[in-house]
């Protein structure tokens, strides 16, 4: 893979249109990786920390890109080792420059969700828990870790899916910290923002 050599570097003041411009400049700057036409660019960090909603201002910077949720593939049952799909589905298909279909998880009941086209298009988001580990880093040409702290994270869970989810939230934030503690996104991304400093609602 070619990258530029780069350090995580938390952003702590700057407004989200200076972060965004200097996301877009470090992305065009970089190849994407060997064989690869399409550059992935990861939004990792734990549940509840804003990484949905950095992703819509990402993609518009980036002309539209596509974006992947990695809930797309993971579901209640399977916060974590849902990825060998992830891989084979969406990333082994982009990195050949070959059109993706998949059909996304069923987080409640109801119809079958229609299945989902990603073309092998210049950029792609990936965003969501986990979008950074190390078995889909070979794909990624640039990847974010949104850092935002457990309790504020807890409430925006809460608050988006009811205090009823309240042990499946404690349940998947213990699966997040031994994710975090054993592969470090947080150590090798190319950026870090902080979650909680309000630079994108």
């Amino acid at each position: 893979m070619s990258k530029l050599p780069s350090r995580p570097c938390p952003v702590k003041d700057d407004g989200l249109e200076a972060v965004l411009a200097r996301i877009i400049d470090e992305v065009r700057a970089r190849r994407p990786p060997d064989g690869m036409v399409t550059r992935i660019v990861a939004i990792d960090g734990c549940g509840g920390a804003g990484k949905s909603s950095f992703a819509q201002h990402l993609s518009r910077a980036l002309d539209g890109a596509a974006i992947v949720h990695t809930d797309d593939f993971a579901s209640w049952d399977n916060p974590i080792d849902w990825w060998p799909h992830l891989v084979e589905r969406l990333l082994v298909p982009i990195s050949r420059s070959e059109v993706a279909l998949f059909a996304p998880s069923r987080w409640e009941s109801g119809p079958d969700p229609e299945v989902v086209v990603v073309e092998a298009t210049e950029f792609l988001i990936l965003e969501g828990v986990t979008a950074s580990r190390e078995a889909f880093m070979p794909y990624v040409t640039y990847s974010i870790w949104i850092d935002t702290p457990p309790e504020l994270r807890l409430q925006r869970g809460l608050e988006r899916d009811g205090r009823v989810a309240l042990k499946q939230w404690q349940t998947w934030m213990a699966e997040e910290d031994r994710y975090r503690s054993r592969e470090r996104p947080d150590h090798r991304a190319d950026l870090v923002i902080r979650g909680d400093r309000d630079l994108w609602a």
